[in-house]
């Protein structure tokens, strides 16, 4: 040993730390990947339960298929939350490296704004990556309508052909609910009844609600105001992904809304299922 000078000794400790910490490393993705394949798994076999069960024709559902069909909403919401805290621990714990860009691209929907806005750090070792593609333009839309901004104002026709502002009810000191949907929308439809519990709950409370639809057939637009008993305002200007409402807030896709406060200030984006009612009554407390 004593052949060794100092400064060899220094690079040979330089190199050896360097092989403990990639090897470390390698192990710590090895356990998130096994973390991350094992929630895909169990939620694609959730997914396949709900479709097997949601095949059915609606009328012969028995309410013990509706019950599961709850059971297993819940469950897959409780691995999605599970998803999003394992995905921002491996934004943060291997933010130099190439590894967390397919997280990021697969959990980007559940990210909130702030969520999302650190994960797609352009001073990062993956922000180059091809999947992160889609997460930056996801946080461009957001910038749009992110919490903080005031609402912008835009006017289309309601369902009895006047026109009408979304300024009517918004910054006019109660806190509105605007809802991006449409009639030819699978997901939209789905979560109507939520919103429409929503609306039960709290209207009375002060909670206004504005539906924005990208519908094009009027028709179908008022079918399914009708059938799902939306009672709250409507408006569209009846031009699909034209619609003013897409560029003004950068929608990328539906259903998508933002709750404003009594003074028009967005305090939140995209709230569906439970986290809606949660901040409903959060506000209503």
């Amino acid at each position: 040993m004593k052949l060794i000078y100092k400064p060899m000794k220094r690079v040979f400790l330089i190199v050896m730390l360097s092989i403990s910490f990639f090897t470390v490393q390698a192990q710590d993705r090895k356990s998130y990947e096994d973390k991350m394949n094992k929630l895909e798994k169990e939620y694609n076999s959730l997914v396949e339960l709900y479709k097997t069960i949601a095949e059915k024709n609606p009328n012969s559902l028995t309410e013990a298929d509706k019950e599961q069909m709850l059971e297993i909403t819940v469950k897959a919401d409780s691995l999605d939350s599970v998803q999003t805290v394992l995905t921002m621990e491996i934004v943060r714990k291997f933010k130099d490296s190439k590894f967390p860009a397919k997280y990021v691209e697969a959990a980007m929907y559940s990210l909130e704004y702030d969520e999302l806005k650190e994960a797609v750090d352009s001073n990062s070792g993956y922000y180059n990556e091809p999947q992160m593609e889609r997460p930056k333009k996801l946080l461009a839309s957001f910038e749009l309508r992110h919490p903080g901004m005031m609402f912008k104002d835009f006017e289309m026709l309601d369902l009895n052909g006047k026109m009408v502002k979304l300024s009517q009810w918004a910054g006019k000191g109660k806190y509105v609910f605007v809802d991006f949907w449409a009639s030819w929308c699978g997901p939209c439809l789905r979560e109507m009844p939520n919103v429409v519990e929503a609306y039960k709950r709290f209207h009375d409370k002060g909670l206004e609600i504005v539906g924005v639809s990208f519908d094009k057939d009027k028709k179908n637009w008022a079918a399914a105001v009708e059938r799902f008993g939306m009672t709250w305002p409507q408006m569209s200007d009846l031009k699909y992904w034209e619609s003013a409402a897409v560029s003004l807030y950068g929608i990328r896709g539906i259903p998508a809304n933002v709750l404003l406060d009594p003074d028009g200030k967005i305090i939140a984006l995209d709230l569906q299922g439970d986290n809606l009612q949660k901040k409903l009554e959060e506000i209503y407390k």
